[in-house]
């Protein structure tokens, strides 16, 4: 399928590995960008944040990450500031984000993903824990 889909992805986390394998399930191979290697850029970042509909605040990831540390949960941090954070250390960025031609979505869970993908499932998709999420014939499992 000639879709132009992309992941940004982190291979270690499972969520990211299981969003992506779902996309592969459907027979559409991602342009895949390992933000940790290759940081968007500020403005990207910005306009990923707008397309996905959700806030700076909304995308920071605390586990494992410098949150607490550098005083993110302080709710009086504007904006800027959270993507200045993000910016300077990547893997406040939670993941994996997906660019659909359906849409920008934060993909947590990984099934999310599910609603920015414009074809079926090919098959059977289990979590790497082994929560079935999609059928033998590729039907989504609410």
């Amino acid at each position: 399928m000639a879709v132009d889909i992309v992941i940004y992805h982190n291979p270690v986390c499972g969520t990211s590995r299981n969003t992506l394998g779902l996309i592969r399930n459907a027979g559409i191979e991602p342009h895949v960008v390992e933000y940790l290697k290759t940081p968007p850029s500020r403005a990207l970042l910005v306009e990923l944040i707008d397309r996905a509909g959700i806030t700076p605040r909304e995308l920071l990831r605390e586990k494992g990450t410098p949150y607490a540390e550098l005083g993110l949960g302080d709710t009086s941090l504007s904006d800027d500031a959270l993507v200045d954070a993000m910016m300077t250390h990547p893997i406040l960025i939670n993941r994996p984000i997906v660019v659909s031609p359906l849409g920008v979505k934060l993909c947590r869970p990984s099934e999310a993903v599910l609603d920015l993908l414009p074809g079926d499932q090919r098959g059977a998709f289990a979590k790497e824990d082994g929560q079935q999420v999609v059928d033998a014939s590729g039907q989504r499992i609410a």
